[in-house]
């Protein structure tokens, strides 16, 4: 999950957003805000995964060891 910090305007000059009509900003923000399962993680660590599987397999291991520690606790 590398992250590239520069961002290029890409959006062409044709998509003039100011002549739509219909359009409503954030308007599925509570959707998102109540349904979402996304974690941000800061650069420092993404630079570390390749992907979010990367990310997913490590977080299992780690599951697995903090179950097993406190198996052992007990």
């Amino acid at each position: 999950m590398k992250t590239d910090k520069t961002y290029a305007d890409e959006l062409r000059p044709e998509y003039d957003f100011s002549k739509m009509k219909n359009g409503v900003r954030g308007k599925y923000v509570q959707r998102y805000d109540a349904g979402t399962n996304l974690v941000k993680i800061d650069p420092d660590v993404a630079e570390v995964f390749s992907d979010d599987n990367a990310v997913n397999e490590a977080l299992r291991e780690l599951i697995k060891v903090a179950r097993h520690q406190v198996a052992l606790a007990h």
